[in-house]
């Protein structure tokens, strides 16, 4: 329906309406970067921010979109994006702290709303395909269709920064990243980063610079800016870098051409062969190729230089988990919690692990631990459905289920599993309360993700039918 926007910008309301519609567009066309610690990084760096922020408009969300663009980008109503190519290009925790500060900055100083001209009347849906082929220029193809189809329906629109909103930003941006204890120079440095992509390589202007325009005055603005301020600048510590640079470690494995990622780590190692993270990657990217026992040789060696670091255990006990090699896998994941006992992964793949095992009561335990604390991380759902299968608890299996494909998709499919839920919860008027509330809520089918990966989930012994052809959990 045909929305009137505010006098002059939208409403908060209006954009968080079309944040939604927004983020539905976004992941259903362009792949997202799930692994949990790099994205529970991201967040907690943008969080970090935030904590100096005076009230903002919006719930923040911050993602990684998986493209080896130079881009960052803040869509409506606090949904920040970093692509995975600028994040690898970067070389300290102080540089995205700066990059996503600047994109708080357009969010809290509403820049998105402002650009919206007075009087438009557009549908949000419309709209949303608009933003989104606007600011996800780093893929082509996509982008294009998103736009090309929005101005078929009659509408264009120019979502292209001032100058006036690019210093704003910065000005609000420095002072967060520096009252946060980052080096506010370190804006500076991924900034020219990005400017010398423009001049020294690439075929194509930055997708940032499209959207983001006079970086040669900003660059000016803000080397003034922070010889004005010095004393706002902080060193970097030596913990932040090591979280960066693991992070940056497992960005690459995921992101980079095995080939390349190879390269870049054999480089490091070529440097010093006792450089613990040189060989972490290479653990990572062989296991991304599947070669589980290089993958197991390079991690081993590699916490032999860090002995008891989480990370590279956590990673360890999922090729043993690969390998089939259950018992060092769950060993390995055990450590690793002993260790770092918040890893959302760890727990989880713990979790997998005592169910490949046959442990089905402790994998139960795990993964109600893991639902208990961490509600949204909705893998976990699945894998809890497929125990209380096993354990023959029918209604808690389908309503674990239904309650991973109501977030992942396909709608038919956890509709189905909620709705056997509650004919099966006949002692349970809450629970059935509940679901009957989830049903009614369950959005269209076109506002739905789309499935990725298909399989037959798995049965329990006969018990656990009928099921139907799904998608598996990841």
């Amino acid at each position: 329906m045909p929305v009137t926007f505010a006098r002059g910008a939208l409403t908060t309301s209006e954009e968080r309406e079309l944040g939604e519609k927004f983020i539905s567009y976004v992941k259903k066309r362009f792949e997202l970067v799930e692994e949990p610690s790099v994205v529970n990084y991201v967040n907690r760096v943008g969080q970090r921010i935030l904590d100096e922020c005076d009230s903002p408009p919006f719930d923040f969300h911050f993602y990684v979109v998986k493209e080896d663009v130079y881009n960052a980008f803040a869509g409506p109503a606090g949904h920040v994006f970093i692509y995975s190519g600028l994040l690898v290009a970067m070389d300290s925790e102080d540089e995205l702290a700066g990059i996503l500060a600047h994109e708080i900055g357009h969010v809290v100083g509403r820049h998105i709303s402002q650009q919206i001209e007075q009087s438009k009347k557009i549908g949000l849906a419309t709209l949303a395909g608009v933003v989104a082929g606007v600011f996800l220029g780093g893929s082509p193809a996509a982008s294009s269709a998103i736009t090309t189809g929005s101005i078929a329906a009659g509408q264009s629109l120019s979502l292209k920064y001032s100058r006036e909103h690019e210093v704003e930003a910065d000005q609000m941006g420095i002072k967060y990243v520096t009252d946060a204890g980052y080096d506010g120079t370190a804006l500076i440095t991924v900034l020219e980063k990005i400017r010398q992509k423009q001049w020294f390589g690439s075929k194509e202007i930055p997708s940032y610079l499209s959207t983001h325009p006079a970086v040669e005055a900003r660059l000016m603005y803000l080397d003034t800016w922070m010889q004005v301020h010095k004393d706002a600048q902080a060193a970097d510590s030596a913990s932040r870098l090591s979280d960066f640079q693991k992070v940056r470690t497992k960005l690459i494995s995921l992101c980079v051409d095995p080939s390349m990622a190879h390269n870049m780590f054999d480089a490091v190692l070529r440097k010093d062969e006792q450089n613990a993270l040189g060989h972490y990657g290479k653990g990572l990217v062989f296991r991304e190729e599947g070669k589980n026992a290089a993958a197991l040789d390079s991690l081993r060696h590699a916490l032999e230089l860090r002995p008891l670091d989480p990370d590279i255990l956590r990673d360890l006990g999922k090729v043993y988990f690969a390998m089939g090699d259950y018992a060092q896998a769950i060993n390995a994941l055990k450590n690793a919690l002993a260790v770092s006992s918040r890893d959302v992964e760890g727990r989880f793949m713990l979790g997998r692990a005592y169910l490949q095992a046959g442990d089905l009561e402790a994998a139960r335990s795990t993964l109600a631990k893991l639902i208990e604390s961490e509600p949204n991380y909705v893998p976990a759902r699945y894998h809890l459905g497929e125990v209380f299968g096993k354990l023959g608890n029918l209604p808690e299996a389908h309503y674990q289920l239904g309650l991973y494909y109501k977030e992942k998709g396909p709608r038919e499919t956890a509709v189905f599993h909620l709705r056997r839920a509650m004919n099966l919860f006949t002692q349970n008027a809450a629970r059935r309360e509940e679901i009957r509330g989830i049903l009614n809520e369950l959005p269209g089918e076109e506002d739905q993700p789309e499935a990725r990966k298909r399989h037959w989930v798995p049965q329990a012994k006969g018990l656990f039918n009928p099921l139907r052809p799904t998608t598996q959990g990841n």
